[in-house]
């Protein structure tokens, strides 16, 4: 038999995933090279374990998905639940301040929980990694149908956890409405609404403008060549997104988000907000096409 000395724990800092994953943010992990006594015959290598569970299997392979899932899923629950807070407590329990604070926790939250992927939460990053970072184009849909997905799920459980104080700030559990159509509507919880005065361009503008500021930061603070933000990205992302809502998000609500804004939205016309959802300020979902200007500023 043959001894294999003991070795310490080291610690890896790397890219989240397989070696093909192309993903954007960092993780630090403990890693065990080698403290085994080796009980097979010398000159041979033991068998890889082979988990036979159905489960084990099916995780390892939605993996990145549920990771994906999961971490949109909390990006949303902090940022639409600060915006329910506000709004329905008339402004006593927080002001726009605390939303940009909230939207900021969500991120950072979320890309805690989903590191395992690359924690991109947004589908727009994902694209931009494939044309940029050479993140496999096979990958694209999986991530953005999980983010869909996570976000329908966050949006729902806000609206949940809020639906008595959405009867009453609405004036009843029959009324459901959006803004520019009624003085106490609650659908901007959910998802964007433009500013009344906003025209088409400076919709469209005020996205692709947001989107190229978020992109921009996102791959500065991964760029370890420069002065990189290593296991601090996620608390330097949260700045970034703090600073873009409070500097970038009155006209347009700063979704920069494919899944932070389609998936609520969906979910909130599930919900009974009604064909509004699309049409509300000139049909600003698809004129300015939020995921149109996004992907133009990644």
């Amino acid at each position: 038999m043959t001894l294999v000395p003991m070795s310490n724990t080291q610690k890896e800092i790397g890219s989240i995933g397989s070696p093909d994953s192309g993903c954007s943010s960092l993780y630090l992990r403990s890693k065990e090279v080698a403290s085994i006594h080796d009980l097979t015959p010398e000159g041979e290598v033991p068998p890889p374990l082979q988990p036979s569970s159905l489960w084990f299997r099916f995780r390892e392979y939605g993996r990145d998905a549920f990771s994906e899932f999961f971490g949109t899923m909390i990006l949303v629950l902090f940022g639409d639940g600060v915006v329910a807070q506000v709004l329905l407590s008339h402004g006593q329990k927080g002001d726009y301040q605390s939303i940009s604070w909230g939207w900021g926790l969500g991120v950072m939250l979320g890309v805690y929980a989903s590191g395992v992927s690359g924690a991109h939460i947004n589908p727009a990053v994902t694209f931009a990694n494939c044309v940029f970072r050479g993140f496999p184009w096979r990958k694209l849909p999986v991530y953005a149908l999980s983010q869909l997905l996570g976000a329908m799920c966050g949006a729902a459980i806000v609206y949940g956890n809020y639906k008595s104080a959405i009867d009453v700030y609405e004036g009843g559990s029959h009324l459901r409405t959006v803004p520019g159509y009624s003085d106490t509507a609650t659908a901007g919880i959910f998802c964007t609404y433009p500013a009344e005065f906003m025209t088409k361009t400076g919709q469209f503008f005020s996205e692709f403008l947001a989107s190229a500021i978020l992109m921009f930061m996102i791959f500065a603070l991964k760029d370890d060549g420069n002065l990189g933000a290593g296991p601090l990205t996620p608390l330097g992302l949260f700045f970034v997104i703090f600073g873009i809502g409070a500097c970038f998000g009155w006209e347009t609500g700063y979704a920069i988000n494919l899944a932070r804004d389609f998936g609520p939205r969906l979910t909130s016309y599930m919900l009974g907000y009604g064909h509004e959802v699309w049409a509300a300020g000139n049909y600003y979902f698809w004129v300015r096409w939020p995921r149109l200007a996004r992907l133009c500023g990644c």
